[in-house]
């Protein structure tokens, strides 16, 4: 992939980076100048300081010698090298002793501290031999090749009308603050070289992430549900975004695949009723029968169509329920009811069929649900139960627990028939028109436990099979929260 910068400023990453890199650059340029200053004004302060201790010494020299004393002194610190400069000149200006050949106009008139730095010249900056030489070289003037110093000074008349000049040049300082601001200078720069050398990879490595995301969006609306968006695995911004995005195709493709397992199961599950159907009206117009033989085939046809309708609408109800749609209202609905309640309703069919039906629950298990929901579920698993438990060894019988194990509530139904051996058989018994019965005997559509499935994603909780050896143990877990949160 190219580099391409005006791709990489379209994302806003790289909007960011040139946004916190350009208020980077202003604060330290602004950094540079401050530091720069100050660094001026604490050597000028500095300065000013050390000519103010000379000042002094030369005063203690004064009231000691007077004039003689003051002149010696100065002479002989005019001779150590060092930066600080001394001058006495008459009331003139004319310079009488020191180490300063020559000052800018208008220093000594004056008294007090200079108000600004000033031009000098020291003994040996321009000797007669390389004025000469310098002037015939370059073709310009004595003066104007001869080396200049800046200084600061104080300047003070004596009662005479001599003036003494103490002053310090100003060159370390300068070199100082030359050498501060290169500093400061040189880390601007690398630092920006580095910012710039930084965005332009973060922004690369964003652009190339969102082409490669570009690509496979491409590739699955072209018809690869299978594909899914890359993730590199830095936990950024990105990899969560495509985790999200994969999770929505794992669900899209899910659903397609759900859609795809109803319409086979419709063709190949619902053909035979519908045979059925049109063979009882064919056979009951093609023969001479009674009005009571049409009344029982109309019956009949009756009860078939029933039995579609029921299908259907269980098929529809289970569609809405995983797809995470429904109508249903959800409030605060008493577990230990619903149980009593389903179980008083299939007492009088599991005595019917000499199955011993028993529910020991009593009290109260609040949860978030809907009642009619969890009933028809409760209900489908009692009757399943109830269906399956006439083949077992012993008497028949079915129970219903209910139970809180820390933040779940645990609805049972536990029968002692042949039950689902097999783990296979039990994730399987879960899906759509799945009838693991092979003779088919026993009435039902093979969505009794798909549709419980179903209902308990609706509430966020699980249902769980398991062998009760013997028999079938189906359990229904519901998150329960107390009431008001």
């Amino acid at each position: 992939m190219a580099f391409r910068l005006p791709a990489i400023m379209k994302t806003t990453a790289a909007r960011l980076s040139a946004l916190y890199l350009l208020l980077f650059t202003l604060c330290a340029i602004l950094l540079v100048f401050y530091m720069t200053s100050l660094s001026a004004t604490m050597l000028t302060e500095q300065t000013m300081e050390t000519i103010n201790e000379e000042v002094q010494g030369l005063g203690q020299a004064y009231q000691r010698g007077g004039l003689p004393l003051l002149v010696r002194t100065i002479e002989r610190r005019a001779r150590q090298p060092g930066a600080n400069l001394y001058l006495i000149a008459d009331s003139n200006g004319r310079i009488l002793a020191g180490n300063v050949q020559s000052l800018e106009p208008g220093v000594l008139q004056n008294e007090g501290w200079t108000d600004r730095p000033f031009a000098y010249q020291r003994f040996g900056d321009n000797s007669a031999e390389r004025k000469s030489a310098d002037a015939s070289t370059s073709g310009g003037t004595a003066a104007e090749i001869a080396p200049r110093h800046d200084a600061i000074a104080v300047v003070l008349r004596l009662p005479n009308q001599m003036i003494v000049l103490v002053g310090r040049d100003l060159s370390e300082p300068e070199r100082f603050r030359e050498v501060v601001q290169r500093a400061l200078m040189a880390a601007l720069g690398m630092m920006g070289l580095g910012a710039l050398l930084i965005w332009y990879f973060v922004g690369r490595r964003a652009l190339k992430h969102i082409d490669s995301v570009s690509d496979a969006s491409r590739r699955i609306m072209g018809g690869d549900l299978s594909g899914r968006l890359p993730v590199t695995g830095a936990g950024d911004e990105f990899d969560r975004l495509s985790e999200n995005l994969n999770t929505m195709l794992e669900r899209i493709a899910d659903l397609n695949e759900g859609l795809k397992q109803v319409s086979d199961n419709i063709a190949h599950d619902l053909k035979t009723p519908l045979t059925r159907l049109r063979n009882r009206a064919e056979a009951a117009l093609s023969s001479r029968s009674t009005s009571d033989e049409y009344r029982a085939a109309l019956e009949s046809t009756i009860a078939e169509s029933d039995q579609l309708i029921r299908t259907f609408n269980a098929i529809l109800m289970i569609s809405r329920l995983e797809a995470g749609y429904s109508s249903e209202a959800v409030a605060k609905v008493d577990l230990v009811a619903i149980v009593q309640d389903v179980a008083e309703l299939y007492e009088p069919v599991a005595e019917e069929s000499g199955v011993e039906l028993e529910a020991p629950v009593t009290g109260s298990l609040v949860i978030d649900g809907n009642r009619e929901l969890i009933g028809q579920a409760l209900s489908n698993i009692v009757d399943n139960a109830i269906k399956y438990s006439l083949d077992a060894a012993d008497k028949p019988a079915v129970r219903v627990t209910l139970e809180k194990i820390g933040n779940e509530v645990r609805l049972r139904v536990v029968d002692n028939g042949p039950g689902i051996p097999d783990d296979v058989d039990r994730e399987r018994a879960t899906e759509r028109f799945v009838r693991l019965e092979k003779s088919r005997s026993q009435p039902g559509s093979g969505l009794g436990l798909s549709l419980t499935k179903a209902v308990m994603k609706f509430h966020h909780g699980h249902l769980e099979l398991a062998s009760a050896d013997p028999g079938l143990s189906v359990t229904m877990s519901f998150p329960q929260r107390e009431i008001g949160k």
